[in-house]
């Protein structure tokens, strides 16, 4: 299992100081989010990666969440047909690249959230069983869906708003 400084070593120091909180984005939605989800976007969220893979965090998570939420719910796609959160049972909206793919983390039961993604370029649904922390180092080390990503830099780079 990955932690959280595992994938700190591997992308370098957050972009972000301390003091943010997922608080208002839970109590909007009236559910505690996945508290490795929480750690990453702590850290990295709100900010495009290298270049390629956008993270939601608590600037950007209830805004995204809720427009995609509302997208699947009004039958737009015929990939992403789970619903996503807020709608209860959904999947959490996490992230997605400038590709188009669309990141998102599905409840497994006794805590365990699972990352799955829409990859536009396929046009197909992705499902892994690994939980977030453990898919991003995967794929930041290029061990994991290297046929979707792009090939990582030495040091990575961060743009925010």
């Amino acid at each position: 299992m990955a932690s959280v400084g595992d994938l700190e070593e591997m992308l370098g120091p957050s972009p972000w100081g301390s003091g943010r909180t997922f608080d208002l984005v839970e109590r909007e939605w009236g559910r505690i989010l996945p508290s490795e989800f929480k750690q990453v976007g702590l850290l990295y969220g709100d900010s495009l990666v290298s270049d390629f893979l956008f993270l939601f965090g608590p600037k950007t998570i209830a805004v995204k969440g809720n427009w995609m939420s509302a997208y699947v719910k009004e039958g737009n796609s015929r990939i992403i047909t789970n619903p996503v959160i807020p709608e209860s049972g959904g999947m959490l909206y996490w992230g997605h690249s400038i590709d188009g793919d669309r990141l998102f983390l599905e409840d497994r039961g006794e805590g365990l959230w699972t990352v799955s993604a829409f990859r536009r370029d396929w046009g197909d649904w992705y499902e892994s069983e690994l939980p977030i922390l453990d898919w991003l180092t995967g794929v930041f080390s290029g061990s994991l869906a290297a046929d979707w990503m792009p090939e990582w830099p030495l040091v990575h780079t961060f743009e925010t708003d």
